[in-house]
């Protein structure tokens, strides 16, 4: 299928698109008239690019992935992935954490304020958001934008 058939089908902009085939991300073929074409390899290829990219896996991260992938098997080519792994599993642990004791903390706020409490805790309640912008601060939240 061609880019824009393509790029509706998995709800990407054609820019993105030849963003990730710039970053090597994705390699289409191409006809003599120069149009992109879109096989199997690349649905599969996207889909993997989608799913990493929603569970906070930066670009260059999958583009390593992807290369990781296309040698052949080693156990270097193993320990490598099983690393790159283990560091996102401690990141998306870190930020599960963080997100849980928010969720608390926002539940708790919610609650109060139901009960129409918010004045005789405004305190207790600036101390939650406190806490979190230190926890924050404190690296153990990176947002990332890539």
């Amino acid at each position: 299928m061609h880019i824009k058939q393509f790029a509706a089908k998995y709800n990407l902009s054609t820019d993105t698109l030849r963003y990730y085939e710039k970053e090597g991300l994705l390699n289409p073929s191409k006809q003599d008239n120069g149009y992109r074409v879109y096989d199997v390899t690349c649905e599969q290829t996207i889909k993997f690019i989608l799913v990493l990219k929603q569970v906070g896996f930066t670009l260059q991260e999958i583009k390593q992935l992807l290369l990781l992938e296309q040698k052949p098997t080693s156990d270097s080519c193993n320990q490598e992935t099983v690393q790159l792994f283990s560091a996102k599993i401690a990141h998306i642990e870190q930020q599960l954490f963080f997100y849980q004791q928010a969720l608390q903390s926002i539940q708790l706020t919610q609650t109060l304020m139901a009960e129409g409490k918010y004045a005789e805790n405004k305190l207790v309640i600036g101390s939650l958001i406190e806490d979190m912008y230190n926890k924050l601060q404190e690296g153990s939240v990176h947002h990332e934008t890539t």
